[in-house]
């Protein structure tokens, strides 16, 4: 897969996750956000499962079994994605969808500063003006400068350090596995078996409940997480972390879009100049490298 359609399918991603927000935030009218959570991680794992056959088939016969190392490089990704979910979804009952997805932004500058921390990678001088950028639109999106920051906001924040760990570990593991739907479907099932535990001991379950939660644990898990969750896997495989951060916080331009289509949600000045910025930085950061990069022949011809 080239690095332009991994990034297509990254916006795609993007798009997905930012249209589900309206689904988590009305699914959290029946369910508390454990149960929820863990509902929709399982039923992505139950879309995918056919596709973990047979790539687990296709593994067998070429001798690259999965190790147990392999395992539990899997499981620390599901117990991250559970942290980062079940964070996010305690915050959207006390948020509205804009903020939530617009705060969800924050974890972009995290995983260019924890990728440089942990491996030393220097990506690309225009990431680190995107990923500030990000920032800046995520603060006026949120209406900090107002100081309306809520306990559900704070949430939201805390939920983006496991997020950018996740953004940052997913690519390296599925690649060195080389089986992106084994390592997709099995932190769901990890992540769902976590969420749902604490659900069960802690919140309040009816049948009713998830009866009326059932349309939107079927698009939160459906599209959500067996697709979206899933295609990230594959396209991180052939894109940067700190690039792949950026073009997917375009999920909180389309929270903002569906959460003003959907459910009245609305933007003032300083909102929309959030929104910009965030969408300016996500070109741009795909846009640069390309420009310099032109520019290269045209040098060498000169030259010559």
């Amino acid at each position: 897969m080239s690095r332009i359609n991994a990034n297509l399918l990254l916006t795609l991603v993007a798009l997905i996750w930012g249209s589900a927000f309206v689904a988590q935030s009305r699914g959290m009218v029946h369910l508390g956000p454990m149960m929820f959570t863990g509902v929709r991680f399982l039923i992505g794992a139950l879309v995918v499962m056919p596709l973990m056959w047979v790539e687990w088939r296709s593994l067998a016969r070429r001798g690259k079994t999965l190790q147990r190392l392999d395992g539990l490089k899997i499981a620390g990704l599901g117990t991250l994605l559970a942290l980062g979910a079940v964070m996010q979804q305690i915050g959207i009952v006390s948020t509205s969808v804009t903020h939530a997805g617009f705060l969800t932004a924050l974890y972009v500058p995290l995983v260019t500063v924890l990728g440089w921390l942990l491996w030393r990678q220097w990506p690309h001088w225009s990431v680190w003006p995107g990923a500030l950028a990000c920032l800046a639109g995520a603060y006026l999106l949120s209406g900090a400068q107002q100081l309306s920051i809520g306990a559900g906001d704070l949430w939201i924040i805390a939920s983006t350090l496991p997020w950018a760990l996740h953004v940052l570990l997913i690519g390296r593991v599925a690649h060195r596995m080389a089986a992106p739907f084994l390592v997709a479907g099995g932190q769901f099932v990890v992540c769902g078996l976590l969420a749902l535990a604490w659900g069960l001991a802690w919140e309040p379950v009816s049948w009713a409940g998830l009866q009326a939660a059932s349309g939107s644990l079927a698009y939160a898990g459906v599209m959500s997480v067996g697709v979206a969750f899933t295609a990230q896997v594959v396209a991180q495989r052939y894109a940067q972390a700190s690039d792949a951060a950026i073009v997917l916080s375009a999920e909180t331009l389309f929270a903002a879009a569906f959460g003003y289509l959907l459910m009245g949600d609305r933007l003032d000045a300083a909102g929309l100049a959030g929104c910009a910025l965030i969408l300016v930085s996500m070109v741009g950061v795909q846009l640069l490298p390309l420009l310099r990069r032109s520019r290269v022949p045209v040098v060498l011809e000169q030259q010559a």
